[in-house]
Protein backbone atom coordinates (compact mmCIF):
# COMPACT_ATOMS: atom_id res chain seq x y z
CA UNK A 1 0.00 0.00 0.00
CA UNK A 2 1.26 3.12 -0.95
CA UNK A 3 0.69 4.67 2.53
CA UNK A 4 2.48 2.58 4.23
CA UNK A 5 5.80 3.04 1.42
CA UNK A 6 5.42 6.86 2.37
CA UNK A 7 5.27 6.25 6.22
CA UNK A 8 8.53 4.21 6.12
CA UNK A 9 10.30 6.90 4.14
CA UNK A 10 8.71 9.66 6.33
CA UNK A 11 10.97 7.65 9.39
CA UNK A 12 14.05 8.13 7.51
CA UNK A 13 13.76 12.03 7.97
CA UNK A 14 14.26 11.22 11.53
CA UNK A 15 18.20 9.77 10.89
CA UNK A 16 19.86 12.83 12.44
CA UNK A 17 18.05 12.61 16.00
CA UNK A 18 19.70 10.85 19.23
CA UNK A 19 19.21 7.03 19.99
CA UNK A 20 16.77 5.83 21.80
CA UNK A 21 18.44 4.63 25.21
CA UNK A 22 18.52 0.14 25.75
CA UNK A 23 15.48 -0.91 27.79
CA UNK A 24 16.66 -2.82 31.11
CA UNK A 25 16.75 -6.58 29.92
CA UNK A 26 16.22 -8.55 32.73
CA UNK A 27 13.03 -6.43 33.16
CA UNK A 28 11.19 -6.81 29.73
CA UNK A 29 11.74 -10.66 29.91
CA UNK A 30 9.39 -11.12 33.01
CA UNK A 31 7.17 -8.25 31.70
CA UNK A 32 6.78 -10.31 28.27
CA UNK A 33 6.39 -13.98 30.44
CA UNK A 34 3.49 -12.35 32.04
CA UNK A 35 1.76 -11.40 28.39
CA UNK A 36 2.61 -14.79 27.26
CA UNK A 37 0.79 -16.26 30.06
CA UNK A 38 -2.09 -14.16 29.84
CA UNK A 39 -2.39 -13.71 26.25
CA UNK A 40 -5.61 -16.04 25.95
CA UNK A 41 -7.10 -15.25 28.86
CA UNK A 42 -9.81 -12.94 27.43
CA UNK A 43 -11.77 -13.94 24.15
CA UNK A 44 -12.25 -10.64 21.66
CA UNK A 45 -15.99 -10.35 20.37
CA UNK A 46 -15.73 -9.41 17.14
CA UNK A 47 -18.67 -8.34 16.14
CA UNK A 48 -17.98 -5.06 18.73
CA UNK A 49 -15.13 -4.29 16.30
CA UNK A 50 -15.07 -2.96 12.56
CA UNK A 51 -13.04 -4.56 10.09
CA UNK A 52 -10.10 -2.69 9.87
CA UNK A 53 -9.67 -2.98 14.10
CA UNK A 54 -10.61 -7.27 13.26
CA UNK A 55 -7.71 -7.47 11.21
CA UNK A 56 -5.43 -5.07 13.67
CA UNK A 57 -6.02 -7.29 16.62
CA UNK A 58 -4.79 -10.39 14.63
CA UNK A 59 -1.94 -8.67 14.18
CA UNK A 60 -1.17 -7.86 17.75
CA UNK A 61 -1.84 -10.85 18.48
CA UNK A 62 0.82 -12.60 16.27
CA UNK A 63 2.86 -9.58 18.00
CA UNK A 64 2.49 -10.62 21.41
CA UNK A 65 2.53 -14.12 20.45
CA UNK A 66 6.49 -13.96 18.88
CA UNK A 67 7.57 -11.87 22.23
CA UNK A 68 9.20 -9.39 19.62
CA UNK A 69 7.56 -6.59 21.09
CA UNK A 70 10.86 -4.29 22.03
CA UNK A 71 10.67 -2.23 18.70
CA UNK A 72 6.85 -2.15 18.45
CA UNK A 73 6.58 1.31 17.63
CA UNK A 74 8.28 1.02 14.65
CA UNK A 75 6.10 -2.06 13.18
CA UNK A 76 3.92 -0.48 10.03
CA UNK A 77 0.59 -1.64 11.49
CA UNK A 78 0.98 0.14 14.82
CA UNK A 79 2.41 3.54 13.20
CA UNK A 80 -0.75 3.06 10.70
CA UNK A 81 -3.37 3.11 14.20
CA UNK A 82 -1.24 4.30 17.20
CA UNK A 83 1.79 6.14 16.52
CA UNK A 84 1.88 9.19 13.86
CA UNK A 85 5.88 9.78 13.61
CA UNK A 86 6.85 12.58 11.06
CA UNK A 87 4.03 14.29 8.92
CA UNK A 88 4.43 18.17 8.87
CA UNK A 89 1.17 19.28 10.39
CA UNK A 90 2.47 17.81 13.64
CA UNK A 91 5.27 20.85 13.53
CA UNK A 92 2.42 23.68 13.27
CA UNK A 93 0.69 21.58 16.19
CA UNK A 94 4.44 22.13 18.09
CA UNK A 95 4.20 25.73 16.98
CA UNK A 96 0.78 26.32 18.83
CA UNK A 97 2.43 24.54 22.02
CA UNK A 98 5.43 26.73 21.83
CA UNK A 99 3.31 30.04 21.14
CA UNK A 100 1.04 29.05 24.68
CA UNK A 101 1.83 30.66 28.14
CA UNK A 102 1.99 26.90 29.38
CA UNK A 103 4.86 25.70 26.79
CA UNK A 104 6.81 25.40 30.21
CA UNK A 105 4.50 23.16 30.65
CA UNK A 106 4.09 21.63 27.41
CA UNK A 107 7.18 21.00 26.97
CA UNK A 108 7.92 18.54 30.15
CA UNK A 109 4.69 16.40 28.80
CA UNK A 110 6.04 15.96 25.22
CA UNK A 111 9.15 14.61 26.83
CA UNK A 112 9.56 10.95 24.90
CA UNK A 113 10.61 7.92 26.55
CA UNK A 114 12.99 4.82 24.82
CA UNK A 115 9.83 1.95 25.18
CA UNK A 116 9.28 0.82 22.07
CA UNK A 117 11.94 2.09 19.93
CA UNK A 118 10.25 6.04 18.86
CA UNK A 119 10.77 7.65 16.17
CA UNK A 120 11.74 10.98 17.23
CA UNK A 121 10.37 13.50 15.45
CA UNK A 122 12.67 14.92 12.77
CA UNK A 123 11.58 18.86 13.75
CA UNK A 124 12.19 18.57 17.52
CA UNK A 125 14.16 15.18 18.43
CA UNK A 126 13.47 15.15 22.27
CA UNK A 127 10.28 14.43 21.56
CA UNK A 128 8.00 12.54 19.22
CA UNK A 129 5.20 13.16 16.37
CA UNK A 130 2.72 11.18 18.73
CA UNK A 131 3.59 12.95 21.97
CA UNK A 132 3.38 16.36 20.46
CA UNK A 133 0.17 15.07 18.55
CA UNK A 134 -1.77 13.97 21.92
CA UNK A 135 -0.29 17.01 24.25
CA UNK A 136 -1.99 19.21 21.58
CA UNK A 137 -5.39 17.46 21.69
CA UNK A 138 -5.17 18.43 25.28
CA UNK A 139 -3.68 21.64 25.05
CA UNK A 140 -7.54 22.47 22.54
CA UNK A 141 -9.56 21.98 26.72
CA UNK A 142 -7.37 25.03 28.00
CA UNK A 143 -7.54 26.96 24.96
CA UNK A 144 -11.36 26.36 24.31
CA UNK A 145 -13.20 25.42 27.60
CA UNK A 146 -10.03 27.03 29.90
CA UNK A 147 -9.76 23.40 31.92
CA UNK A 148 -6.91 22.95 34.18
CA UNK A 149 -5.01 19.76 33.41
CA UNK A 150 -3.15 19.48 36.84
CA UNK A 151 -6.83 19.46 38.79
CA UNK A 152 -7.97 16.24 36.67
CA UNK A 153 -7.95 13.34 39.24
CA UNK A 154 -9.65 10.16 36.89
CA UNK A 155 -9.08 9.51 33.21
CA UNK A 156 -11.00 6.74 31.32
CA UNK A 157 -9.94 6.46 28.10
CA UNK A 158 -11.87 4.33 25.44
CA UNK A 159 -9.49 2.88 23.25
CA UNK A 160 -5.92 3.61 24.91
CA UNK A 161 -3.68 3.02 22.06
CA UNK A 162 -0.43 1.65 23.30
CA UNK A 163 -0.17 3.75 26.73
CA UNK A 164 0.75 7.19 25.24
CA UNK A 165 -2.02 9.68 26.99
CA UNK A 166 -1.98 7.48 30.31
CA UNK A 167 2.29 8.09 30.10
CA UNK A 168 0.86 11.98 29.54
CA UNK A 169 -1.14 12.02 33.03
CA UNK A 170 1.85 10.42 34.59
CA UNK A 171 3.72 13.55 34.37
CA UNK A 172 0.49 15.75 34.90
CA UNK A 173 -0.36 13.82 38.28
CA UNK A 174 1.16 11.24 39.69
CA UNK A 175 -1.70 10.19 41.50
CA UNK A 176 -3.86 9.97 38.80
CA UNK A 177 -6.05 6.83 38.50
CA UNK A 178 -6.48 6.23 34.62
CA UNK A 179 -8.33 3.72 33.12
CA UNK A 180 -7.58 2.22 29.54
CA UNK A 181 -11.04 0.54 27.71
CA UNK A 182 -9.53 -2.01 24.89
CA UNK A 183 -9.58 -4.94 23.66
CA UNK A 184 -7.42 -7.51 25.43
CA UNK A 185 -4.62 -7.55 23.12
CA UNK A 186 -4.33 -3.76 23.31
CA UNK A 187 -4.33 -3.60 27.05
CA UNK A 188 -1.70 -6.46 26.63
CA UNK A 189 0.79 -4.53 25.08
CA UNK A 190 -0.35 -1.27 27.00
CA UNK A 191 0.69 -3.62 29.86
CA UNK A 192 3.82 -3.49 28.73
CA UNK A 193 4.68 0.17 27.96
CA UNK A 194 3.37 1.37 30.80
CA UNK A 195 5.28 -1.48 33.06
CA UNK A 196 8.51 -0.18 31.23
CA UNK A 197 7.71 3.57 32.50
CA UNK A 198 7.74 2.01 35.99
CA UNK A 199 3.77 2.72 36.27
CA UNK A 200 1.60 0.71 38.33
CA UNK A 201 -0.06 -0.67 35.49
CA UNK A 202 -2.23 -3.92 35.51
CA UNK A 203 -6.05 -5.72 35.62
CA UNK A 204 -7.38 -4.90 39.16
CA UNK A 205 -9.24 -1.65 40.06
CA UNK A 206 -6.48 -1.54 42.74
CA UNK A 207 -4.03 -0.04 40.01
CA UNK A 208 -3.57 3.48 39.41
CA UNK A 209 -3.49 2.46 35.71
CA UNK A 210 -6.21 -0.15 35.61
CA UNK A 211 -6.47 -2.11 31.95
CA UNK A 212 -9.97 -3.56 31.05
CA UNK A 213 -11.52 -4.99 28.00
CA UNK A 214 -14.77 -6.55 29.84
CA UNK A 215 -17.85 -4.34 29.37
CA UNK A 216 -19.16 -5.75 32.44
CA UNK A 217 -16.86 -3.89 34.43
CA UNK A 218 -16.74 -0.18 32.84
CA UNK A 219 -19.74 0.94 35.05
CA UNK A 220 -18.88 -0.96 38.07
CA UNK A 221 -18.67 1.84 41.00
CA UNK A 222 -17.47 4.59 38.79
CA UNK A 223 -16.94 7.87 41.21
CA UNK A 224 -18.07 10.95 40.12
CA UNK A 225 -16.48 12.82 43.34
CA UNK A 226 -13.45 13.09 41.41
CA UNK A 227 -12.96 15.52 38.93
CA UNK A 228 -12.88 12.78 36.05
CA UNK A 229 -12.33 13.40 32.03
CA UNK A 230 -13.62 11.29 29.30
CA UNK A 231 -10.82 10.53 26.41
CA UNK A 232 -11.50 8.98 23.30
CA UNK A 233 -8.81 9.50 20.35
CA UNK A 234 -10.45 8.41 16.83
CA UNK A 235 -11.21 5.13 18.93
CA UNK A 236 -15.49 5.96 19.86
CA UNK A 237 -15.66 6.96 16.14
CA UNK A 238 -14.36 3.45 14.86
CA UNK A 239 -16.55 1.46 16.70
CA UNK A 240 -20.22 0.23 15.58
CA UNK A 241 -22.76 2.93 16.91
CA UNK A 242 -24.80 0.34 18.69
CA UNK A 243 -21.48 -0.09 20.89
CA UNK A 244 -20.89 2.86 21.74
CA UNK A 245 -24.14 2.99 24.09
CA UNK A 246 -22.49 0.94 26.30
CA UNK A 247 -20.56 4.47 26.89
CA UNK A 248 -22.92 7.14 27.51
CA UNK A 249 -22.95 6.27 31.14
CA UNK A 250 -19.14 7.06 31.44
CA UNK A 251 -19.42 9.89 29.49
CA UNK A 252 -22.26 11.39 31.36
CA UNK A 253 -20.50 10.74 34.52
CA UNK A 254 -17.23 12.40 33.83
CA UNK A 255 -16.77 15.79 34.01
CA UNK A 256 -15.03 17.16 30.83
CA UNK A 257 -14.83 15.06 28.06
CA UNK A 258 -12.15 14.78 24.88
CA UNK A 259 -13.61 12.95 21.59
CA UNK A 260 -11.62 13.21 18.20
CA UNK A 261 -13.11 11.68 15.07
CA UNK A 262 -13.17 11.54 11.85
CA UNK A 263 -16.03 12.85 9.74
CA UNK A 264 -16.64 9.57 8.22
CA UNK A 265 -15.20 6.17 8.86
CA UNK A 266 -16.27 3.27 7.15
CA UNK A 267 -20.15 3.36 6.60
CA UNK A 268 -20.42 5.51 9.77
CA UNK A 269 -21.10 9.21 9.45
CA UNK A 270 -19.62 10.28 12.56
CA UNK A 271 -20.45 14.31 12.26
CA UNK A 272 -23.99 13.14 11.77
CA UNK A 273 -23.60 10.97 15.53
CA UNK A 274 -21.98 13.34 17.29
CA UNK A 275 -24.20 16.01 16.47
CA UNK A 276 -26.86 14.19 18.06
CA UNK A 277 -25.03 13.22 21.25
CA UNK A 278 -24.22 16.92 21.31
CA UNK A 279 -28.30 18.12 21.31
CA UNK A 280 -28.64 14.92 23.81
CA UNK A 281 -26.47 16.15 26.56
CA UNK A 282 -26.34 19.93 26.07
CA UNK A 283 -28.51 20.21 28.85
CA UNK A 284 -25.96 18.84 30.99
CA UNK A 285 -22.15 20.47 29.45
CA UNK A 286 -20.94 22.92 27.78
CA UNK A 287 -20.13 21.33 24.40
CA UNK A 288 -18.03 22.61 21.63
CA UNK A 289 -17.70 20.42 17.91
CA UNK A 290 -14.27 21.96 16.60
CA UNK A 291 -12.91 21.25 12.95
CA UNK A 292 -9.48 20.33 13.24
CA UNK A 293 -7.41 22.96 11.57
CA UNK A 294 -4.20 20.91 11.18
CA UNK A 295 -4.79 18.03 10.37
CA UNK A 296 -6.95 16.89 7.03
CA UNK A 297 -6.26 13.25 6.49
CA UNK A 298 -3.45 12.57 4.23
CA UNK A 299 -2.83 12.62 0.40
CA UNK A 300 -4.32 9.52 -0.16
CA UNK A 301 -7.32 9.45 1.95
CA UNK A 302 -8.56 13.36 2.44
CA UNK A 303 -11.12 14.05 4.90
CA UNK A 304 -12.54 16.43 7.83
CA UNK A 305 -11.47 15.46 11.18
CA UNK A 306 -13.20 17.30 14.33
CA UNK A 307 -12.75 17.34 18.04
CA UNK A 308 -15.80 16.86 20.27
CA UNK A 309 -15.61 18.68 23.64
CA UNK A 310 -17.30 19.21 26.76
CA UNK A 311 -17.62 20.57 30.35
CA UNK A 312 -20.32 20.12 32.83
CA UNK A 313 -22.12 22.97 33.90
Amino acid sequence: MISNIVRKLNSYLSFWCKSNKAINASKDALIKKYIKDNIRKNKIIKTNLKKTHNIFNKKIYLLLQRGNIKNFLREGFIQKMFFLHNRFFVYQELGALKNSKKWPFYKKLIQEDSIGNPIRYFLYQNSSGNKINHVYHLSILFNELNINLSRIRKVFEFGGGYGCMARIFSKINQEIKYTCFDTHYVNLLQYYYLKHNNLDAGFSKKNNYTLISNLKTINNNYETNLKSLFIANWSLSETPISFRKNFLTIIEKSDVILICFQETFEDIDNLKYFNQLKSKISNKYKIKILKNKFYNGNIINKHNHYFFIGKKL
